[in-house]
């Protein structure tokens, strides 16, 4: 059985990605691919913005149009995320997104919405970065609080939400794997004079520069030894690549709030 999928922001650069790897990938095919209103893309062809040959389907503006398929695949913004996941619920469309820089309450107002639809959400939807998480929960709680956890991240020079949302997620992992709120020990950042470091913090180390396209590394400091495990993205296509299970994987589900542990079987590994 073939998955038809939908595309939310079509012309964007993961956008085009993603529809380029539904065109190659078997057992699915692109049925609806969306822009903005106004955009001058509107109308295009799906597949000759990808650089691919023609393939007869052109961008459309009409969320409707996106969401009559049996799963929509959104790498937006967050607020325009928001919107076409509410609509999805309220058409019972299952719905992936890997948008990044989502709030906390954004994030809740997805899980809410995951109630009536399968919603995969994963800031990162590549294989080796959510192992990396499974492997950063487990390490976390094998060593305990006398190790110091520190997270360092490299993206491109036009990322505009730092710390990134994979850093996050591996603080998010690490804390999980010790029992506790993420929110009550992260140190997103540090600067001037901050006195010795909180034992049981988790620190973030954030950098900009050039066309990386997504480096992690997890530091597991303890006495007299060091454990650093880290994932690097050698190409974009490895997200899209990763939606595109995510999007086969959540059509036809039961509802509910997964991520890209559960689409990959890892989850009861953690």
């Amino acid at each position: 059985m073939t998955t038809r999928i939908g595309v939310f922001g079509a012309n964007g650069r993961m956008g085009r990605m993603i529809v380029k790897a539904v065109a190659e990938a078997d057992g699915v095919t692109l049925a609806a691919a969306s822009v903005r209103a106004g955009s001058a893309d509107l109308g295009t062809d799906a597949g000759v913005l990808a650089g691919l040959s023609p393939i007869g389907l052109s961008t459309t503006d009409r969320l409707d149009a996106v969401l009559a398929t049996d799963v929509v695949i959104d790498f937006t913004l967050p607020d325009a995320t928001l919107v076409h996941a509410a609509a999805a619920a309220d058409a019972g469309t299952p719905f992936v997104t890997g948008t990044t820089g989502l709030s906390g309450e954004q994030e809740k107002t997805l899980e809410t919405l995951s109630a009536r639809i399968p919603l995969v959400y994963a800031p990162n939807m590549s294989v080796g970065v959510n192992l990396l998480l499974a492997l950063v929960e487990r390490v976390a709680a094998a060593l305990g609080e006398p190790w110091d956890i520190e997270i360092m991240e490299m993206h491109h020079n036009r990322k505009v939400d730092a710390p990134s949302g994979t850093a996050i997620g591996l603080g998010r992992a690490a804390a999980k794997g010790r029992g506790r709120s993420f929110e009550d020990v992260a140190v997103l950042s540090r600067e001037g004079h901050t006195g010795p470091r909180v034992p049981g913090q988790i620190g973030f180390a954030t950098m900009r520069g050039g066309d990386v396209i997504g480096e992690h590394t997890v530091v597991f400091a303890g006495p007299a030894e060091r454990i650093e495990i880290g994932h690097r993205a050698g190409g974009r296509h490895i997200f899209a690549n990763g939606a595109v299970t995510a999007a086969r994987w959540a059509a036809g589900r039961e509802p509910g709030f997964y991520t890209m542990l559960d689409v990959l079987g890892l989850q009861e590994s953690c």
